[in-house]
C-alpha cells in the first residue's frame, strides 16, 4: 500500500489536467492518467503498486506523491446482520471534526445474486435537527467535497459488490447538491451505478426540487415526512417549520411531472407519537391519489432521543389504513440495530 505522506493531495480531488500533469512529472505519457481512474473506479483497484499496467516508476512515483483516498477509517462496526458501518474522517489542517458514517448493508437473502446498499453522507452534521436522529445533534460542519462523497462508494464497493445506494446518511442533501450532484455523475459514468440503483432523501425543500426536476436528475427521490400534520412536522423537521405539508406533496407531484418517477415518502414511525390510526388515516388522504408510495420504517432507538420502537401490531394498523386508500406502503425494518446503525450514533459516540 501506499506510503504517501498525509500533506499529499487525494486522488480524487486533483482535476484531470492536474493528475495528467503530475503523471508527466513523474515519467508517464497522457493515456496513463485514464488508466489510473479507470482503475480505481471502473475496477475498484485500491493500491497504485497493483496497477501493473503503469510503468514501474509512474506506480512508486504516485505511492509517493498522492494518497490514493483522502479519508482514514476511524472506526469499523460489523453487526450480526453483516452491516458494516464504517466512521470516516476527512479532516483538513485545523479541522477538529470531520467525520462522517458510510453503512454497507448485504442482502438478506446472498443467494438470490443481489449485490449490498451503500448508505452514503453528504456532510458533517446535519442542520436539519430532527430530534429523533443523532446526525444533527452537534449541528452542521461542513459540506463535504465532491472527491469525499465519491470515496464513500469506493471505501464501500470494497466491502463487497453493490447494487443499490441510498443518500440518506448524515447530512441533508439537497443542502451540498452541487458537490453530490457531481459526485453521482462519477458515480453513475465511472463506477456504473444506474440513475434508479441511486436514491437520494430530503426533508424536502420544494423550491430546490422545482429547480432540480427539469435537469434530469440521475437518482429516485425519497422526501421525509414523518407525519401529516403541519404542527407536528415543525416539531420532528424543525428546518421545515412553516413549510406547508401540501406545498411538499405538490413539489413531488411537480418532480413525478417533469421525471416521470414516483416520489417515495419516508415515514419514521415512532411509538406514541406519529403511529396512531388517526396519523395512519390523514396520512392516506393526503396522498391519496397521487403517484408515490410510502416507506414505513420504525424506529431505530437512538440514545438520549424521547421515543420508542412502535411493536409490530402497530405498524401493521399503520399499513394497513394506507392499504385501505390504496396507498402503498412498505415496512423497511432498520438493519444493524445491534451495531449504532442508526445515523449519526457512532459519530456522535466518537465525539463524546
Amino acid at each position: 500500500m501506499s506510503s504517501t505522506s498525509g500533506s499529499a493531495p487525494a486522488f480524487l480531488s486533483l482535476s484531470g489536467e492536474d493528475f495528467s500533469a503530475l503523471v508527466a512529472k513523474l515519467g508517464g505519457r497522457p493515456f496513463h492518467g485514464r488508466i489510473v481512474r479507470q482503475a480505481i473506479l471502473e475496477k475498484g483497484q485500491l493500491d497504485f503498486s497493483l496497477m501493473t499496467s503503469l510503468p514501474r516508476e509512474v506506480r512508486d512515483g504516485l505511492q509517493r506523491e498522492v494518497r490514493l483516498l483522502a479519508g482514514r477509517e476511524l472506526e469499523r462496526v460489523v453487526s450480526k446482520d453483516r452491516t458494516t458501518k464504517l466512521l470516516l474522517s476527512f479532516a483538513r489542517d485545523g479541522e477538529r471534526d470531520a467525520t462522517v458514517e458510510t453503512v454497507h448493508i448485504p442482502p438478506r437473502d446472498p443467494t438470490r445474486g443481489a449485490g449490498a446498499t451503500l448508505c452514503v453522507s453528504t456532510q458533517v452534521g446535519c442542520p436539519v435537527g430532527c430530534p429523533f436522529c443523532a446526525s444533527g445533534k452537534a449541528g452542521l460542519v461542513r459540506n463535504l467535497e465532491t472527491h469525499e462523497i465519491v470515496e464513500q462508494y469506493l471505501r464501500g464497493r470494497a466491502l463487497g459488490e453493490l447494487s443499490r445506494s441510498v443518500v440518506m446518511g448524515i447530512g441533508e442533501p439537497l443542502l451540498n447538491f452541487a458537490n453530490l450532484k457531481a459526485a453521482l455523475d462519477i458515480v453513475h459514468d465511472e463506477m456504473g451505478m444506474g440513475s434508479r440503483k441511486v436514491t437520494v432523501s430530503t426533508v424536502g425543500f420544494p423550491d430546490r426540487l422545482r429547480r432540480i426536476a427539469p435537469t434530469k436528475p440521475r437518482f429516485q427521490l425519497a422526501i421525509s415526512l414523518h407525519t401529516p400534520d403541519d404542527d407536528q412536522r415543525g416539531e420532528l423537521v424543525p428546518a421545515m417549520a412553516g413549510v406547508p405539508i401540501e406545498e411538499i406533496l405538490a413539489a413531488g407531484d411537480d418532480w413525478f411531472e417533469k421525471t416521470g418517477r414516483e416520489v417515495t415518502y419516508e415515514y419514521v414511525l415512532l411509538s406514541g407519537t406519529n403511529d396512531s390510526p388517526g396519523h395512519a388515516e390523514r396520512l392516506a388522504r393526503r396522498l391519496a391519489r397521487r403517484r408515490c408510495s410510502v416507506n414505513l420504517i420504525p424506529f431505530n432507538p437512538v440514545r438520549g432521543a424521547p421515543y420508542g420502537r412502535p411493536v409490530l401490531a402497530a405498524v401493521e394498523l399503520f399499513q394497513q389504513a394506507l392499504a385501505a386508500e390504496r396507498v402503498i406502503g412498505t415496512v423497511r425494518w432498520s438493519r444493524g440495530v445491534d451495531s449504532d446503525a442508526a445515523c449519526g450514533q457512532l459519530r456522535i459516540k466518537n465525539l463524546a
